[in-house]
């Protein structure tokens, strides 16, 4: 079945404050389990983040969008573009710890993993050490986790949890 979508502007500039926003609006809407939720990234005269939210029924999707605009939000039919970054997917919660490569797709909704400079994707039981933070991404119509290589042969999600701001050091 096609979700019903939806994107939500909230004027967010910060991925990681979209992040919390995005899971704080669907605890609020109660969204069902498999729903998605994204950020995606824009990039015109006013670059920003904005979120997206599908689900798989008219109900909830007519439901959150009536909260959302009624909150004051800026609602849109539809998702900005089709290379979302997920936040929320099914399976995302389980996603903690270390986990096999297997594991981890046979947990979430997450499709494939593919190692960043590596040609072939990792072996099944190559482990990945998430940092309790996947954020895959939309890639032709597949959800997408791109790792990299860690201490003592392991994988690591190539997005880390908490990136060291531009600039810092000064």
């Amino acid at each position: 079945m096609t979700p019903y979508t939806l994107t939500v502007d909230p004027g967010l500039r910060d991925l990681r404050a979209a992040d919390h926003l995005l899971l704080r609006l669907a605890a609020e809407l109660a969204l069902p389990e498999g729903a998605f939720g994204c950020t995606h990234l824009v990039r015109d005269d006013r670059p920003r983040v904005v979120l997206s939210v599908a689900v798989d029924s008219p109900a909830v999707h007519g439901a959150a969008r009536a909260w959302l605009a009624a909150q004051g939000y800026e609602v849109a039919a539809g998702v900005p573009d089709d290379a979302g970054r997920a936040v929320l997917y099914p399976g995302s919660d389980a996603l903690t710890g270390t986990l096999t490569v297997a594991e981890l797709l046979a947990r979430s909704a997450i499709d494939r993993v593919t190692v960043l400079g590596a040609g072939e994707p990792p072996a099944p039981g190559t482990a990945v050490v998430t940092r309790d933070h996947v954020r895959p991404q939309w890639q032709d119509g597949e959800l997408v986790l791109a790792v990299m290589p860690a201490v003592g042969g392991t994988l690591c999600p190539f997005e880390v949890p908490d990136p060291t701001p531009c600039c810092a050091d000064h």
